[in-house]
């Protein structure tokens, strides 16, 4: 078993995405996830790698463009107001079918906001954020072991799709430190990638492109992207289910806040409540079909979405549970974090529960 070591989540995040083979890296400071950018600047060069502070936030997502292209594990991060920036770059990578990880170390707004952390950046993260007909496939972190972990696999999910991946943090996540176990080098995937632009001596000519000019072509490469994302959403869907086998009710909440709920979980047992959590580890693919089968239970009587924002997720667990068994919402936002009890209070509050 490797070593562990005690970590912040933006560091774990740096660490991974090098020994994932990634060796280029073009971003901009913003606080809360500068430690990643500081992290890969310091060792990035060690290890033969490029690390390029861009002039802006447009000018980092269109050099990513450019470097996944070419076939290499690439990648950027920012927060919040900087991810808005980018996605523009972002709807062209995903039409391009350019592989890269974007990691967003979400912080209060709108607008400039402030550094503490929330989950406000839902909706931007996983109904694509930029124009035109696309999805990201999203990770959701709770810890920083999660960090480094989702890390690599979103590499793999980038490279195997060759989609755009985004791993969706917090500023709480980013800051706090942890113990964390590193990947193992050796066991990090590889993929061929006959389509990258490496020069065309000895062979066809490649064409990355986001542009097709004529309609009917436009939407067949819609089609054929929205084929792939039906492929990720049946093959790469990830969830935690947390006391509820019994559970009577069931919150649904991610990142940071599904930590607090689990708390909450353990708090309304001793005190003869029936309380559990469904955890999304992907938000998108959204575990439609885990929430419906939970709503289906003689069991579950209600559902409580839990989140650091005026809710965004809810809508998606609403769609999931289709009616069949109230939806609730309990959160906080503009950079406010709730404790254990207060998520259990809310939770009786909402239910007439003693």
């Amino acid at each position: 078993m490797a070593n562990k070591v005690l970590m912040k989540g933006n560091e774990a995040i740096a660490e991974a995405a090098m020994i994932a083979g990634c060796r280029h890296y073009f971003g901009y400071p913003i606080t809360p996830q500068s430690e990643l950018p500081a992290y890969l600047a310091k060792h990035m060069p060690k290890r033969n790698g490029v690390f390029l502070q861009a002039e802006s936030e447009v000018a980092a997502i269109n050099m990513v463009y450019g470097s996944g292209g070419t076939g290499v594990r690439v990648m950027t991060s920012s927060s919040s107001p900087g991810i808005s920036l980018k996605q523009e770059g972002i709807s062209y990578i995903a039409c391009a079918e350019v592989p890269c990880l974007i990691v967003n170390v979400v912080r209060g707004g709108p607008g400039l906001g402030n550094i503490a952390p929330a989950q406000c950046d839902y909706f931007q993260a996983v109904k694509g954020g930029g124009h035109g007909d696309y999805k990201l496939v999203v990770l959701s972190p709770s810890s920083v072991q999660e960090m480094a972990d989702f890390t690599v696999l979103a590499f793999d999910l980038a490279d195997k799709y060759r989609t755009p991946v985004m791993l969706l943090s917090d500023g709480y996540l980013g800051q706090m430190m942890e113990p964390v176990e590193m990947p193992d080098a050796s066991n990090i995937k590889k993929y061929d990638k006959p389509w990258a632009t490496t020069g065309a001596v000895g062979r066809h000519q490649n064409l990355i492109s986001s542009i097709h000019l004529v309609p009917e072509d436009m939407e067949k490469h819609i089609h054929h992207l929205y084929e792939k994302y039906a492929e990720i959403e049946k093959n790469e869907l990830i969830y935690e289910e947390y006391q509820c086998a019994d559970a009577e009710y069931v919150m649904v909440a991610y990142g940071i806040t599904a930590r607090i709920c689990k708390t909450a979980c353990v708090m309304a047992r001793e005190q003869g409540i029936k309380l559990g959590l469904l955890r999304p580890k992907t938000l998108w693919p959204f575990p439609k079909q885990p929430l419906a089968k939970l709503a289906g239970s003689k069991n579950v009587k209600g559902f409580i979405a839990v989140e650091l924002s005026t809710g965004q997720m809810i809508e998606d667990v609403k769609l999931s549970v289709n009616g069949v068994k109230p939806v609730e919402f309990f959160g906080r936002t503009g950079g406010v974090v709730p404790s254990p009890n207060e998520v259990l209070l809310n939770v009786k509050k909402l239910f007439s529960l003693k």
